[in-house]
């Protein structure tokens, strides 16, 4: 099985859909290019579509203050990046305007997350991760709206993404008015709350910009007061190293001690701020087939997990978001989950039987589980 950074590498370096930046933006009539470019993103299944320049000094000057202060943890690709990320004529020279688009990706037909958070037997896998890998669905959609531009503008230079390279995606949405950075550092929209990917089509076209997203939490902290490791430091600030999405998907090694009793039975991500968003009272479920639950992640037993080989691991989330932390860190995480669940025999067996697993980061959150469970 390819290792994690062979993984990251793949998902990071596979070539872009994109037409070269040297072809010059044609004359236009934008303005109306721009209102068909939101109709055609609606039918190829984006709730929403916004347009920005590609100015983002104060995001620019966010990114470097928390990048100072190491909340980036072990992501050390963010500082390798420089610039690039807040300043897109650096990623691509001649980029004029980036279209911004939105796709919800709530499951309805998933089990209710509250319920399974309660249940301390369960696994609790992010919503985002139940359905296929997004990636792939939301830059082809985003290939096919420049094809359909191009009917009207003949070539142009572009470049699609959709979290596959270093792009500010939630600061671009913002300007591009799909909603504002809420408290949790999430993107917020007024009429769909939170659930939804985000991806870009950056352009040299010269098309109007939208206004940007208001920002409407207000007074309210309760993505704050739900974080179950206080990973959200203050308002709109977030240090990931605390963060469980940060400790089960992107740390590669041992999570530390004192941050496992917190995680619950979270195994892949943590969807505790937006799940008390007041906001996603207002959002609806995703209508991508893609989506929907696969493999009964939604509430299967952490045993019947922790019973999966690698063979079947890799069978299994073949085309999953999970495929990418690998079969290690899946053990790893459910071995936490386990420890912190109450003491039972199938528990302590199931634990037990992994005791000597040849892999030492497993090894290690094995004993630790047992050492919970006395």
């Amino acid at each position: 099985m390819p290792t994690y950074r062979e993984i990251h590498r793949q998902i990071h370096s596979t070539p872009a859909m994109s037409k070269p930046f040297s072809i010059p933006a044609p004359a236009l009539d934008y303005p109306a290019l721009a209102r068909q470019i939101k109709s055609w993103g609606a039918e190829l299944g984006f709730q929403q579509v916004g347009i920005t320049d590609t100015e983002l000094g104060t995001d620019e000057a966010h990114l470097v203050n928390w990048l100072a202060a190491g909340w980036h943890g072990e992501m050390n690709y963010m500082q390798r990046q420089g610039t690039r990320r807040s300043r897109p004529q650096e990623l691509l020279p001649g980029t004029m305007r980036i279209i911004s688009a939105r796709m919800n990706y709530w499951p309805a037909d998933a089990a209710a997350a509250d319920t399974v958070l309660d249940d301390p037997a369960l696994a609790y896998v992010s919503r985002y991760a139940l359905g296929r890998d997004y990636h792939k669905l939301i830059r082809k959609r985003l290939q096919r709206l420049a094809e359909k531009i191009e009917t009207v503008s003949g070539p142009f230079g572009y470049r699609a993404f959709t979290d596959s390279a270093p792009v500010l995606e939630k600061a671009l949405a913002q300007k591009a008015g799909l909603g504002w950075l809420g408290k949790h550092t999430n993107l917020i929209n007024e009429q769909a709350g939170s659930w939804f990917f985000l991806g870009e089509l950056y352009t040299n076209l010269p098309l109007p910009a939208d206004p940007p997203g208001e920002e409407h939490c207000g007074t309210c902290q309760a993505c704050i007061e739900a974080c179950p490791t206080g990973a959200i430091v203050a308002p709109y600030q977030l240090d990931a190293r605390l963060c469980i999405s940060y400790l089960t998907i992107e740390l590669r090694g041992s999570i530390p001690e004192h941050l496992r009793p917190l995680i619950g039975n979270r195994i892949y991500g943590c969807d505790d701020c937006q799940l008390v968003c007041p906001w996603n009272r207002f959002a609806e479920a995703t209508r991508e087939a893609d989506f929907h639950t696969r493999n009964r992640l939604d509430a299967s037993s952490l045993i019947q997990l922790f019973s999966w080989d690698r063979q079947e691991f890799e069978s299994r989330m073949q085309g999953s978001a999970i495929y990418r932390i690998g079969y290690e860190c899946w053990l790893r995480n459910i071995a936490v989950a386990l420890g912190n669940a109450p003491t039972t025999t199938e528990i302590v067996a199931a634990l037990e039987g992994r005791r000597n697993d040849p892999t030492g980061l497993v090894r290690e959150h094995v004993a630790w589980a047992l050492r919970q469970h006395g």
